[in-house]
């Protein structure tokens, strides 16, 4: 005589609650920690997550670019913006440290004036934005120039 299985009914299985995105780490100087990402999302991500008055800043540049160069490339590599023209090749970034924001600016020797801040690469300058301190007209100039700049391939 064979007795007869029982069916054995399976449970659904539970349902995930929806990941909690975490905040970026803020590194160093409050730099936030952001994945390598190409495009808007990965800018904005940085720019969210910057501390205090520099995110204001970080959403200027960012705005200013934008406006000035239609269809700019964007990217954030080593919790870096960067901006090209062309996929791969850069013209400016930014960085955040304690006191200020850094814009790099990749042929920036060809500027008029170049910025005033020198790099070990001799091509590069710098501007660096203090609190209270943001020259948008002067950056605006910066950034016409150097779209038409080949700027860094990386």
């Amino acid at each position: 005589m064979q007795m007869a299985k029982k069916a054995v009914k399976k449970k659904a299985p539970a349902k995930k609650a929806p990941a909690k995105k975490a905040k970026p780490k803020l590194l160093s100087g409050g730099n936030p920690q952001i994945a390598k990402g190409y495009g808007d999302a990965p800018v904005k991500a940085y720019i969210a997550a910057i501390p205090e008055w520099k995110k204001d800043v970080g959403k200027r540049i960012n705005a200013i670019v934008s406006e000035v160069v239609p269809g700019v490339k964007k990217a954030v590599k080593w919790n870096t913006p960067l901006y090209g023209v062309e996929e791969g090749r850069w013209f400016l970034a930014f960085h955040v440290f304690t006191r200020y924001v850094k814009v790099t600016f990749f042929d920036g020797v060809d500027l008029k004036p170049p910025p005033e801040g020198k790099s070990k690469s001799p091509r590069v300058r710098y501007y660096d934005i203090h609190e209270g301190a943001f020259d948008e007209a002067q950056f605006t100039k910066w950034v016409k120039q150097a779209v038409k700049l080949p700027g860094e391939k990386m």
